[in-house]
């Protein structure tokens, strides 16, 4: 066996980079000139805005390569391979020099959820064992630990649950654990619905054993005996890779009977694919889904710590949530409440998207403020252009302005502005983002997610929708943000689940803090980001217009005018305001407003 190794990201992110095809090169290249090293795969270790991934592990040390398509990937194997030589230029980390800001968006995190991805084989138990995998349930075994000194350690670590509602888990697997019932079930909610969240599909590809890990520890907890994964179909990847660890684990017996070598302890799990309804996020829906029925939420409680899977008591976290536990046993509450705030311990996940430089997966210390995971770890907002807010939490969250991007990521400071932590999407928008626009996407998701059961949701969402819909296409009226604040009210006291009440939260925060780009949408019938095609206005500057005939030619609709040589003129009537004249235009002639 060689003493270098070639790693190869193969998370569903890389693969859609092209590292597929990196990896087969690679493993041509090994062949057709006898390279010596052993070539392997890991997954997602958060830096998807380099994928593809190359990490070389040689006598020297270790590098990870970025953007490596097949030509790169040829370059790198004959110099680095071949010549010893490392290539410096494409290194974007290492543990012998500084690699610039690459460097520094790993080096600035703390992982305990992620602490395997893009570190071990997904699809390898071995290595998840080498790098303490199953430690927690050994540690129980070996020290006949009892459930209820688990729960009380999950509770002296201070984890709250990563899904979005923050409710803590110690808690929670005390009123299912106190529950009275000869079968009990733990669930691991994987649906992640959210757009621009990626969390718990990059947990899953990269370290599934935690996860089963996780659960299992909670099943000995509470006293259940089987899991159930509910992960979106949409995951196919991170579908294939449970099954593979599910196998692996019944096969090394820590599923199964006796399971991780606990004396009476009976555990095993299985999968339900969900068909993508957001609303199975919700805790009730998507137990009806597992049961076969139409994802629906009834009313709480009972609450499903009671009366829950097949109306046994059963206890539900998502994925980053079960990712933690094995850690937390391992190493202890203090290993894990020592990072974070008074009230919100430990690292939160955040998938960060939009407009961004480093887009991906980041794990910080709760605490840190949203500035500087935009800033430092985030690397910003590209082409100059100004940070304008942030939406935290998905369709269910709110957006927070630049100037509240001090706040710390903690579940109260972010609720206090009107946001929600919710599973930790960040979604960065810039000053060409419209706010109205954003409200309208998020409410236009939510409406069409709503499984119809209340009228409130139902057709109150509908109704903000389409005021949103007129605001947007210049048809707004005086009195439609307070039709809006007044249903939005209504719908939050009113619906039966959480999709309900808190749809309207992506439209009240964009009321309360940019409320000027409504009234100008509405009263100048103008959008400041200049983004609403429908209340744009394109115009040629005749003095800088050069009669090249360019727009003319391109414009879909014959709108523009005018002799070569000489200044055009845009028919308003006849222009569509599709913008391919003011994408085309050389000279910066055409302006709009």
């Amino acid at each position: 066996m060689s003493n270098i190794q070639v790693i190869v990201g193969l998370g569903s992110c890389g693969i859609a980079a092209g590292a597929n095809k990196t990896y087969k090169k690679i493993e041509e290249l090994q062949v057709a000139e006898n390279l010596q090293f052993d070539l392997k795969q890991t997954s997602c270790v958060g830096m998807c805005y380099r994928e593809p991934l190359v990490e070389i592990i040689d006598d020297t040390g270790h590098y990870m390569y970025g953007d490596v398509d097949q030509e790169r990937a040829v370059e790198i194997l004959d110099k680095h391979i071949g010549n010893q030589e490392p290539v410096k230029e494409y290194v974007v980390q290492s543990d012998l020099f500084d690699a610039g800001v690459d460097q520094h968006f790993l080096e600035g995190q703390v992982k305990i959820a992620l602490r395997h991805c893009g570190m071990i084989d997904p699809e390898s138990i071995d290595e998840y064992v080498a790098n303490e995998g199953y430690a927690g349930l050994k540690k129980i075994a070996e020290e006949q630990i009892t459930p209820d000194k688990i729960i009380q350690e999950v509770l002296d670590s201070g984890l709250r649950g990563r899904g979005g509602g923050g409710f803590p888990t110690g808690k929670k697997w005390r009123f299912t654990a106190n529950s009275e019932g000869d079968e009990k079930y733990v669930i691991c909610n994987a649906d992640e619905g959210d757009p621009g969240a990626f969390m718990d599909r990059s947990l899953l590809e990269g370290d599934p054993h935690a996860v089963l890990e996780g659960m299992a520890i909670a099943g000995y907890a509470v006293g259940a005996s089987q899991g159930v994964i509910y992960c979106r179909a949409e995951y196919p990847l991170a579908i294939k890779r449970l099954n593979i660890a599910i196998e692996q684990a019944r096969a090394k017996g820590y599923l199964g009977k006796d399971a991780g070598g606990i004396k009476g302890f009976d555990f095993d799990l299985y999968i339900k694919e969900g068909a993508g309804a957001f609303v199975c996020g919700e805790e009730t829906a998507l137990i009806a889904s597992v049961e076969g029925k139409r994802g629906m939420p009834r009313k709480r409680p009972p609450f499903p710590a009671v009366s829950g899977l097949w109306k046994k008591p059963t206890n539900i976290n998502n994925v980053e949530t079960y990712a933690n536990i094995p850690y937390i046993i391992h190493n202890g509450s203090e290993s894990f409440s020592k990072y974070g705030t008074e009230k919100s311990k430990g690292t939160k996940v955040f998938a960060l998207a939009g407009k961004i430089n480093h887009s991906g997966l980041v794990e910080v210390p709760m605490g840190m403020s949203i500035r500087d995971i935009i800033f430092e770890l985030g690397g910003g907002i590209p082409d100059g252009k100004k940070f304008k807010a942030v939406q935290m939490g998905g369709p269910s969250g709110g957006c927070i302005p630049e100037y509240l991007a001090d706040t710390i990521v903690d579940y109260d400071s972010v609720n206090a502005t009107g946001a929600i932590m919710g599973s930790g999407g960040m979604v960065v928008m810039d000053e060409s983002t419209c706010m109205v626009d954003v409200a309208k996407f998020f409410l236009n998701f939510t409406q069409e997610e709503s499984c119809g059961k209340c009228t409130f949701c139902r057709m109150g969402t509908k109704r903000m929708l389409e005021i949103l819909e007129r605001i947007t296409n210049g048809e707004g009226k005086e009195g439609d943000i307070e039709k809006l604040e007044d249903l939005a009210k209504q719908i939050k006291d009113n619906s039966l689940c959480g999709l309900g009440q808190t749809a309207p939260n992506p439209v009240l925060t964009t009321i309360k803090y940019f409320r000027d780009e409504y009234e100008a949408h509405i009263r100048d019938q103008k959008c400041p980001a200049k983004s609403c095609k429908t209340l744009l206005t394109y115009e040629i500057d005749a003095e800088k217009c050069t009669g090249c005939m360019v727009c003319a030619k391109k414009c879909p609709v014959d709108a523009i005018e005018g002799e070569r040589k000489m200044p055009h003129v845009i028919d308003q009537e006849a222009c569509i305001k599709c913008g391919d004249c003011y994408r085309r235009c050389r000279f910066d002639a055409i302006t709009v407003a």
